[in-house]
């Protein structure tokens, strides 16, 4: 499919900027780098050691980068080296070049966008963080804070009873890890404390595409971020409306984006009437308040209330629910990107891009194939296996009622005996990659 694209003359234009004809030694073509960074993601790696080790070791992602059985396969040094050279908008552009296939085969619509977050845990050690102010470490902050105190500083045990004690202990406005300025410490949902990263992105909830990514710092607010990707979606949508699309399929709604479908992270007066002022409709969930509050309400807040308490209201809830919780589990759960394994928020962006163009690629091979991985693929072939061997063992079952000879019979029993020998062997087997 990429192939038939020009997916590789693509990345060669869009990089051509960032290499020499003569001076260096020999790089890795932008092609191919953009391909390891998808196989990332349909492998389940995210280190790109990882994904250069799996490439070394299959034949079939050999033939994926147009490597010979011969040729020493890219390491992860040269890649990880490419990335830094490429900028995030070359990035960007093969993750619009992937939407425009998105589209051409009718998978996008664009009317309703449906926008939610997550947190990606940053290559950054609390214990590493230092004081913005005097580049103090916390622990020669904190016996600082217990000499003052009259505690012993020098006493490890009392100087972390005095620490649990505090209350606010962290502040971004007060500490960095030197290691990743961009990272922000945050509370996980599973209650940790951690440097992180926040991905941001807006899913069409017509089709489940993803149309717009982007990556700020893990503290950053939702009504804050969202300013950031709701006018890249309506401007990655406004750039597709022009595309021919294949007939009985989706076209891309012509006055583009109308519609944004959040939860209630994303609910705020000030968001809201930026959202309204930019014509479009918002379908906010409200947090619960108590009886007797938001009685003088401005009117933005009202007109979404209505609309989400209203049928389709209800519906776009529901569907923004499924359609983008799915594109976070396939690319940071499956998709192995739920631990950063690089560093700096440029870089980040650069891997949650291609990440994301990863996913709408496994949109277009599963309405082709079926199948959107080479795991699911794998597992398809066996079903179909599956069924043609019970077929077959159902055929010979029938045959054997009637009356043969001698030597038929045995022959027949033995063939029996080889089909449902091959029918236990491909069921015990267990999935695969496919590679």
């Amino acid at each position: 499919m990429l192939r038939g694209a020009k997916f590789d003359a693509f990345c060669e234009e869009q990089c051509r900027r960032f290499y020499h004809t003569k001076l260096g030694r020999p790089s890795l073509s932008p092609g191919v780098y953009f391909r390891l960074l998808l196989i990332g993601f349909f492998e389940g790696i995210a280190s790109e050691r990882g994904i250069c080790w799996r490439v070394a070791d299959s034949l079939s992602l050999r033939r994926f980068l147009n490597y010979g059985l011969g040729e020493a396969t890219p390491d992860h040094v040269t890649m990880s080296r490419t990335r830094r050279l490429l900028d995030e908008a070359a990035h960007q552009a093969v993750f619009t070049f992937v939407l425009t296939e998105v589209a051409r085969r009718g998978m996008l619509k664009g009317k309703t966008i449906g926008i939610d977050a997550t947190t990606l845990e940053a290559n950054a050690a609390m214990r590493s963080i230092v004081r913005r102010d005097t580049g103090q470490s916390y622990m020669e902050y904190l016996r600082q804070l217990a000499a003052e105190a009259g505690i012993d500083p020098n006493d490890d045990a009392a100087v972390r009873r005095m620490d649990r004690k505090r209350e606010k202990k962290t502040s971004n406005d007060e500490w960095v890890n030197p290691h990743d300025p961009d990272a922000e410490v945050m509370k996980m949902k599973h209650g940790s404390t951690h440097l992180a990263y926040k991905a941001e992105q807006a899913v069409d909830l017509d089709t489940g595409a993803i149309v717009a990514i982007t990556t700020q710092g893990g503290a950053v607010g939702d009504t804050k971020s969202i300013e950031e990707t709701l006018p890249a979606a309506g401007l990655a949508v406004a750039g597709q409306i022009d595309t021919t699309t294949a007939k009985g399929h989706y076209k891309v709604h012509g006055q583009g984006l109308c519609e944004v479908v959040t939860d209630k992270g994303y609910h705020g007066a000030a968001s809201l009437t930026q959202m309204t002022e930019w014509g479009v409709r918002t379908y906010v969930s409200a947090p619960q308040q108590k009886r007797g509050e938001g009685k003088d309400r401005p009117a933005v807040v009202k007109a979404n209330l209505r609309r989400v308490e209203s049928d389709r209201g209800k519906a776009l809830l529901r569907r923004r629910g499924e359609l983008l919780e799915r594109p976070f589990a396939h690319q940071y759960e499956t998709g192995a990107m739920r631990r950063l394994h690089v560093r700096g928020r440029e870089n980040v962006a650069k891997r949650v891009l291609l990440q994301a163009a990863a996913f709408n690629l496994a949109l277009i091979l599963r309405s082709i194939t079926r199948a959107g991985t080479p795991r699911g693929l794998a597992d398809l072939t066996q079903t179909v296996l599956f069924a043609l061997l019970r077929v077959l063992d159902a055929l010979i079952a029938c045959d054997a009622q009637a009356p043969r000879s001698l030597t038929h019979t045995r022959f027949h029993s033995a063939t029996r005996h080889c089909v449902r020998a091959t029918y236990a062997s491909v069921e015990n087997r267990g999935s695969d990659t496919g590679c």
